[in-house]
């Protein structure tokens, strides 16, 4: 469509939406007269740094914040950076137009974005406010007929929520830099949701496993035309202690009401059993009926996409958005499990048409929203329009595909009927040799119609959970049926402790606690991931040590701000301010200021009070004396036997007083810990043994050369040996002496590399010889990639490492004799085989590239994570990388260069122009403005481009970024 295109009345129209994708879709469904634009996000935030910061504004003490805290929170906007360009296209397509219509999404960002652009367009023409929920053709006009007018109270309500994570993230951050670590950040829901990861390791950590056994019982019907088994549940009338009757401290929680069996019990007890005649003592029959569960909201698709796809939050976030900009669903971030009566209906004729009149229930079914202050003006999440297309009608491929699928099952099963069945339980009885009364149990379940579980069965976040449409059919018995024991055996058990959160875990605890808003749990993830916080073993979230230290300093001194209670009641207030209950200024003065200078902080902790009458100060009190806290004290952690666990600047390491034989002035032990060791991992005895092994820097020897100490060393990027420097070598500045360092190959370790070793590996790069052709000297050398010859310019891989030692002048002039080979080298066997992917079909396994480890099924490339270990990688975990890596589509070739290309040829010309015509200075000028605006629309193509790439990480954007500094 022409950007000069008008409307039949002689007008036209500009369309902001806030991604590419979007607009080129919504494009497709307005006629003429319209231009359809993306501001790509947010086109104004507070400012991100010092940089950022207007001239004008810079010397304020409220600068760094970007929020005035003296002048009523007023907050500092600026356009970023990257939308500077955008901006100015927006601005030029609104001078040409009659009409701005804000079509940005329906929610508090939606509505932000809109006021933003309003704010910053400053338009002169009528301005609607253009939502809807699913971008369909019909939706699209329907919303271009019935603009509204922005809705201030949702824009208030994000800007208080905007202001008040800057406020925590830029004055808490700080604090975590000074205490514990630089580039560290704290947020409002991050730190909460950090500290849930956290706590659940801590109870791993103290948990003690409980040993205890029971009875399996095979059991045979006279006549023998069925069998079943039965685990067995009391002896002499009382219970035999199953994992829940144990505490985490492995002890029985009532032992006057349960008896443990032990290993030797319970052999002697299934010796004693068996000869006994057994008989049903009862049987139990009841219906069974399950409900079809509601349609898909924001945190129950990513639950489910992780249980049942292997995609992360995040990932499933991504995918969602491309389904829901390209036109497949309803907008994907939503509180709500309503659906419209248009999709009821669709739901309804897709259930009649696929599964028959009698899967659907004579009414419409209608869910109610269970999130408390459900803000998101939407439907459910579901496929989009009044006929919902099969997943095998929409052409989609790969992950888009299997989400869709997933919604669309969901959506549809949704209006089914019920299933129905019959559950039923049976008592086994019989006295032992030894006159004991032994009482066995059984359930069974049939589903006589599986109603719903045709359509969707959903996941468990327990591997070993049974799901809904599982069947265990028991053989028809009847109260006094004689049974006979074709085996009875012992069998043992282990509590176990209380499994770590998965994403889809931490998703509903977070939502159970109210904490957060569900539009944001995909970025919270993605955050404490990035910052090391936790990271993932298999699909489990794990903490790091580091978050342990962060953590505890948050709870010591900011207990208030990662408070459960306390973060869920701000979030009330926050949702007060959005229905307009409440004002956002004040309510922040008290967060940040304290009521009367320091009696409350936040509206909330105000109203309901901290339940201990402690004086309650505002956050500026709280960071602004921080001579209490202990930075050691912080980041200790006693591991057992004197051992204490420190965090320290480059890592986690555990440290332990001198040896007793080494004398009074022998330094503290230390032993660095592995980084991606799990907290409840590291015991008394894993501690030993780290301080058992060689420090980490080895005392080889002195080079008989240069008289100077060698040492072998452990580093971040793995062994090495090394040179010490006499005291008083300047190693900075114009003189300095950098000491000769090289890397332990292959062959070697740090445990068996002496110092002949060592004076080979520096004297590196060995001097070959020199090719009497060229009179060039060959060197051999080991680098990055492996060992090689070289020779000027010209370099040549070596197939093994010793060959740097042994190669002669004839053999390397042998290699260079012979053509270079351009093609790739034999492809390496893959380091570990994961099995099938369950997108495509294909194998996946784990190889080894020139930048490290990835995953791979032949088409897809992920590269591994810091904390995946190549050989220990679990399939769900590659399959995971996977998926993510498809959710972001492919990469875009850059235009950034072409762009550059052609601005440069622009200029020459120009040049040459003005030379040529100088003295007509008009025309020249003229024509400078016109090059000047070619070169900008042609930056302004290649911004395009690149604005296309952050559209998968627009959701992150639009719902903003949770107060990290």
């Amino acid at each position: 469509m022409s950007p000069t295109s008008e409307t039949a009345n002689g007008g036209r129209r500009l369309v902001i939406v806030e991604s590419p994708a979007k607009a080129k879709t919504i494009k497709g469904y307005l006629g003429p007269g319209y231009v359809v634009e993306a501001s790509v996000g947010h086109i104004r935030d507070l400012p991100s740094g010092a940089a950022e910061v207007p001239a004008e504004y810079k010397g304020q003490p409220w600068a760094r914040l970007g929020v005035n805290v003296e002048a009523d929170f007023e907050p500092l906007y600026v356009v970023n950076s990257d939308k500077k360009d955008q901006v100015r296209k927006l601005k030029a397509l609104l001078a040409d137009s009659d009409e701005l219509y804000l079509a940005t999404d329906e929610d508090r960002e939606g509505e932000a974005i809109a006021w933003h652009l309003k704010e910053v367009l400053k338009p002169k023409v009528p301005v609607r406010r253009m939502v809807f929920h699913e971008i369909t053709r019909d939706a699209i006009r329907a919303a271009v007929d019935n603009p509204r007018e922005l809705n201030q109270l949702l824009v208030d309500a994000q800007e208080t929520r905007r202001i008040l994570d800057r406020l925590y993230g830029y004055e808490v951050s700080p604090v975590l830099w000074k205490k514990v670590m630089p580039r560290l950040s704290a947020g409002r829901v991050q730190s909460v949701a950090t500290r849930l990861v956290v706590e659940r390791e801590r109870e791993r950590i103290a948990f003690r496993s409980a040993e205890y056994w029971d009875l399996v019982g095979t059991f045979a019907t006279v006549p023998a035309d069925g069998t079943f088994d039965a685990r067995l549940t009391s002896v002499d009338g009382r219970r035999v202690a199953q994992g829940r009757d144990f505490g985490p401290d492995g002890l029985l929680k009532n032992p006057e009401q349960v008896q443990q069996l032990s290993e030797e019990n319970a052999r002697a007890l299934a010796a004693a059993l068996a000869a006994t005649a057994f008989g049903v003592r009862s049987v139990e029959s009841r219906p069974y009926r399950r409900s079809p569960y509601a349609p898909f909201r924001t945190t129950t698709l990513q639950q489910e996409a992780s249980r049942k796809l292997g995609m992360g939050a995040k990932a499933a976030m991504q995918v969602a958005q491309r389904l829901y900009e390209n036109g497949f669903i309803t907008y994907m971030r939503t509180d709500s499990t309503t659906l419209s009566d248009t999709a009821v209906a669709a739901a309804r004729s897709q259930v009649a048409q696929l599964y028959g009149a009698d899967y659907l229930p004579e009414r419409p079914r209608v869910y109610a929203s269970k999130v408390k202050n459900a803000q998101e003006a939407h439907e459910a999440i579901r496929p989009s329009g009044d006929r919902f297309r099969t997943p095998a009608e929409t052409g989609l491929t790969g992950d888009q595909y299997r989400l869709y699928e997933l919604i669309w099952k969901r959506t549809v099963a949704s209006q089914m009927k019920d299933a129905v069945g019959q559950s039923v339980a049976v008592r086994v009885g019989g006295t032992s040799a030894d006159g004991r009364d032994c009482e066995f149990s059984a359930t069974g379940k049939i589903i006589t119609f599986h109603g719903f579980l045709k359509a969707y069965v959903e996941g468990a976040d327990d591997p070993g959970a049974d799901l809904d449409d599982r069947e265990r059919r028991l053989p028809q018995v009847a109260e006094g049926d004689p049974l006979t024991a074709r085996e009875v055996t012992a069998d043992g058990h282990a509590t176990k402790p209380p499994a770590r959160y998965t994403e889809a875990s931490l998703v509903k605890e977070l939502e159970e606690r109210e904490i957060g808003r569900p539009s944001t749990y995909a970025a919270i993830i993605g955050t404490i991931l990035d910052r090391r916080y936790v990271f993932k073993k298999g699909t489990a979230l794990v903490p790091s040590f580091l978050s342990f230290a962060v953590v505890n300093l948050l709870e010591q001194h900011f207990g208030r701000l990662v408070d459960y209670d306390f973060t869920a009641r701000m979030e009330d207030d926050l949702d007060r301010i959005a229905t307009g209950d409440a004002e956002a200024v004040p309510w922040l003065r008290r967060f940040y200021f304290g009521e009367n200078g320091g009696a409350a902080a936040g509206a909330g902790a105000a109203d309901a009070g901290n339940g201990d009458g402690d004086h309650l100060g505002g956050l500026k009190e709280l960071v602004t004396d921080l001579g209490a806290i202990d930075a050691r004290e912080i980041s200790s952690f006693p591991v057992g036997d004197d051992i204490v666990l420190r965090v320290g600047r480059y890592g986690p390491y555990v440290e332990a007083p001198p040896d007793p034989d080494a004398g009074p002035e022998a330094p503290a032990r230390r032993a660095d810990v592995p980084d991606d060791l799990p907290p409840d991992e590291l015991t008394t005895e894993l501690a030993k043994e780290l301080l058992a092994k060689p420090s980490g820097d080895f005392e080889l020897g002195t080079d008989p050369e240069s008289g100077r100490q060698i040492i072998a060393k452990d580093g971040r990027y793995g062994p090495y040996v090394t040179e010490v420097l006499p005291e008083g070598t300047p190693t900075t500045g114009k003189n300095a002496v950098k000491p000769r360092t090289a890397s332990l190959l292959k062959s070697m370790s740090l445990d068996s590399v002496t110092l002949q070793d060592a004076l080979r590996l520096l004297s590196l790069p060995r001097v070959v010889g020199v090719d009497p052709a060229s009179e060039q000297e060959i060197t051999a050398q080991n680098g990055r990639y492996g060992p090689y010859l070289k020779k000027g310019t010209d370099s040549r891989s070596l197939t093994s490492e010793e060959q740097i030692f042994t190669i002669t002048l004839d053999e390397a002039l042998a290699i260079y004799a012979q053509p270079k080979q351009r093609g790739r080298a034999a492809a390496k066997p893959p380091l570990k085989e994961l099995g099938e992917d369950p997108v495509t079909g294909r194998p996946v396994v784990v190889k080894d590239g020139r930048f490290g480890p990835y995953v791979t099924d032949g088409e897809t490339n992920a590269t591994l994570r810091r904390d995946d270990d190549p050989q220990t990688i679990t399939a769900e975990r590659g399959y995971e990388l996977l998926a993510e890596k498809r959710a972001k589509g492919p990469a875009k070739k850059s235009a950034a260069k072409k762009t550059a290309a052609k601005k440069s040829t622009a200029k020459k010309t120009t040049a040459k122009k003005t030379a040529a015509k100088k003295s007509t200075a008009k025309k020249t000028a003229t024509k400078k403005t016109t090059a000047k605006k070619t070169a900008a629309t042609k930056k302004s193509t290649a911004k395009k481009t690149t604005a296309e790439k952050a559209t998968a990480k627009t959701a992150a954007a639009e719902n903003g970024a949770d107060g990290g500094a």
